[in-house]
């Protein structure tokens, strides 16, 4: 389907892939950092592991294969890991199976260097996700990356997404890009994740129960089929249910998918349907002093008001790649999708707060309608891979707010909903152009380079106005250059060796909502709000050999007009752009397997993203002036210094696979001024899995694991920036999982 991998894979063909890429698996799998300490002193341990790894007798190595694996995300054809000129990590299904129940990225993705994916244990909250301190200020939602299903944006317009319904258990592989480092994306300054589905040719029934502490319990179900004629599907369910380790955290939820494809020779149509259905209990941010003293309590306005959350979503897509069979022209491809999403969320406001005639309410209630295309054309023009396209996105919210209260007085009921306190259609559209060119110009050497341009249009329309019209209009426009470059210095059947350089610039534009309100209190669009801009550079190293694969890379970004809070008063949060930031850091992933059925992951990590001036910002409520100072050189909110991330796993034919896993993160900023800090943490885990023949060509695949091992109290994520002072969110404590899945055909 794609030119041949004869042509593009310009790096080592591995002898006797034996067993499949354990070592280039626990590789690609790795996360985040690790600790404060200087940059030399961070690799130090690193080195001297991978320079003892060099002197392993060649007689043990040979007992280990390293096989090839191919990434879709980033470059203008598919391509090996290692022949990438950027940072890029896979997370496989093996991987993704064996981190847990499927239900979050953050069990899996912790695995992915440079990547911050923190389970908040709050249902109604997405997960906290970050790239290199990019999206770390989020407090809902997932900013400053792009988000792909099956080639569906899961980001809207204006930059903010969610990841709640990817299909972990229908998926091959999750690929994630750290930067950006691709033209082929929109506005984002932190990368790409992408969910890639599996494929659609093997007959398979599915069937899987889950259980676990606080109440874990899940059923899943899967059929895929080819149908012949080139047709195959895919369906798949999952319900599940937990009672959570704190109060108020209670949470279920529904997930259907369906994938129906058709292939020939020169053709591929993938269409994607899937719904999503969760309600789910809030049991908020715990203060520091709540924290410490009970750190597996909850916030009691949280069971005062019965926060909580309600959201559903229906969404489908379609993509057809053709190829052609001669002519400059290679390759077109076109994904087109639509969606429909609403949330409900009710919050914990005080009554007397939303007095403020222009306080929009203490419940959130939108509908949302999105939809999109994306159309590319893929030439060959001599020695140069040419990609062109087009991609049109559009978001309409229909936004309504209500009192979380009724009556007054002895007859006042809370947590409930009220009367009408705000009304408006939210929309944001974006257009882009962009090309990307991949070229040779001589053997050891790959160059890349691309441009993306285009215009961000948000605007409101207030049908509400007994509290001030709050309509208004706001375009940005930008253009991202990028470059890359490989140079191949060593290639042969055992070993390879290839060094990697890119630069590119970053865009990332302000949500809707935090263009809702100006600061000054007057009605109208934020129009003062600008974007922020990023210049961001890499070079990197990727070494293979036969048991060994290794990425390190050293990345800096620095971003122009970074947002941050302006004012906070009357239920309405402005924002400003501030102080120039600097991320800097260093990122290493390794997989190693000495010996057939024994293999080791390991990914370090080190983050310095901190304020470049001095600017003031609030620190409370009520907020109308900014008067609390932010030094220069104070650490992002929400960012650490490090995180690291090892597993050692051992695999027998006869007694299954044993593993222990390592996670450390060092402490993070909870607020801009710096005056609070989650302590940092190390966490360990077991686990236990085989697979068991049936008969009959069915199977039966037993997972057990053990997390926090030793019971550590830590907080797992943060609210960050909180303006209750609410920031901390307790992790789980020890928890164990018992899953089962069987698979076959009749």
């Amino acid at each position: 389907m794609f030119r041949d991998l004869n042509n593009t894979r310009r790096v080592v063909q591995v002898a006797q892939a034996a067993e499949p890429n354990r070592a280039e698996r626990a590789l690609q799998a790795s996360p985040a950092p690790a600790g404060a300490l200087p940059l030399l002193a961070s690799l130090a341990v690193p080195l001297a592991v991978l320079s003892w790894l060099a002197l392993w007798p060649a007689e043990a190595r040979a007992q280990a294969a390293v096989a090839e694996q191919v990434v879709v995300t980033g470059s203008v054809v598919q391509r090996r890991v290692e022949e990438a000129p950027f940072a890029i990590g896979v997370v496989d299904a093996d991987d993704l199976r064996s981190a847990g129940p499927q239900i979050n990225l953050s069990e899996s993705l912790v695995r992915v260097p440079g990547l911050v994916i923190n389970n908040r244990s709050n249902y109604a909250q997405d997960l906290q996700i970050s790239s290199r301190g990019f999206g770390a200020r989020a407090n809902f939602g997932v900013r400053g990356l792009r988000l792909y299903a099956d080639g569906i944006p899961a980001s809207g317009p204006d930059g903010q997404g969610q990841v709640s319904h990817f299909d972990l258990m229908g998926a091959q592989r999750v690929e994630v890009l750290r930067g950006p480092f691709s033209v082929l994306y929109g506005n984002s300054s932190g990368g790409v994740i992408s969910l890639v589905g599996a494929p659609l040719d093997k007959a398979e029934m599915g069937a899987g129960i889950d259980v676990g502490s606080f109440g874990l319990r899940q059923l899943r179900a899967s059929v895929t089929a080819p149908l012949g004629e080139g047709f195959g599907m895919r369906l798949g369910a999952s319900a599940m249910a937990i009672d959570g380790f704190r109060p108020q955290s209670e949470a279920e939820r529904k997930v259907a998918h369906l994938t129906l494809g058709w292939q020939n020779a020169t053709d591929r149509v993938r269409v994607v349907v899937n719904h999503f259905d969760q309600p789910a209990l809030d049991p908020l941010g715990l203060s520091r002093a709540q924290f410490e003293t009970d750190p597996y309590g909850v916030a009691p306005v949280a069971t005062q008001f019965n926060v909580r959350k309600e959201a559903t979503q229906l969404q489908a897509g379609v993509s057809w790649r053709h190829l052609f069979v001669s002519g400059a022209l290679r390759e077109s491809q076109v994904a087109a999708y639509t969606g429909d999403r609403s949330v409900t969320q009710w919050l914990a406001i005080a009554p007397g707060t939303q007095a403020n005639a222009r306080h929009g309410g203490g419940v959130i209630d939108f509908d949302r309608s999105y939809s999109g295309v994306d159309a590319r054309l893929r030439w060959s023009l001599g020695p140069v891979d040419l990609l062109t396209g087009l991609a049109l996105d559009r978001q309409h919210d229909d936004r309504r707010g209500y009192a979380n209260f009724t009556g007054t007085g002895a007859s006042q009921v809370v947590g409930v909903t009220g009367s009408l306190r705000r009304q408006e259609d939210n929309h944001a559209d974006s257009r882009d152009v962009y090309a990307q060119a991949e070229w040779s110009p001589v053997e050891p050497l790959m160059l890349s380079l691309g441009v993306r341009t285009g215009r961000v249009a948000m605007r409101s329309e207030d049908a509400y106005l007994s509290n001030g019209d709050d309509s208004g209009r706001v375009d940005y426009d930008y253009s991202n250059p990028v470059a890359g470059l490989r140079w191949t210095l060593l290639r042969s059947r055992a070993e390879s060796l290839q060094l990697h350089a890119s630069v590119a610039r970053g865009f990332e534009a302000p949500s809707l909502g935090e263009l809702a309100y100006r600061g000054d209190g007057t009605g109208g669009f934020n129009t003062a709000l600008k974007p922020q801009r990023s210049r961001q550079g890499e070079i990197g190293l990727k070494w293979r050999r036969a048991d060994l694969a290794v990425d390190v890379v050293a990345f800096q970004a620095r971003v122009s007009d970074e947002i941050a809070t302006l004012t906070n008063a009357g239920g309405r949060s402005s924002f400003q752009n501030v102080a120039d930031t600097t991320r800097r850091g260093v990122e290493l992933a390794m997989g190693w397997q000495p010996a057939a059925g024994l293999r080791g992951q390991l990914a370090v990590s080190t983050l310095n993203a901190r304020y470049g001036n001095a600017f003031l910002t609030c620190s409370g409520i009520p907020c109308t002036v900014p008067s609390t100072p932010v030094a220069a050189g104070n650490r992002i909110a929400g960012t650490q210094s490090g995180s690291a991330w090892a597993e050692l796993a051992w695999k027998s034919a006869g007694q299954g696979e044993f593993a222990v896993e390592w996670r450390a993160v060092a402490r993070t900023a909870a607020n801009d001024t710096n005056t609070e800090f989650a302590p940092g943490y190390g966490l360990a885990a077991l686990r236990w899995s085989r697979d068991l023949a049936l008969g009959a060509g069915w199977k039966a695949e037993l997972l057990v694991r053990v997390d926090n091992l030793f019971d550590r109290v830590h907080a797992a994520s943060l609210i960050v920036n909180d303006a209750n002072g609410r920031f901390y969110e307790t992790g789980a404590p020890r928890n164990g999982l018992v899953a089962l899945r069987l698979t076959g055909w009749p």
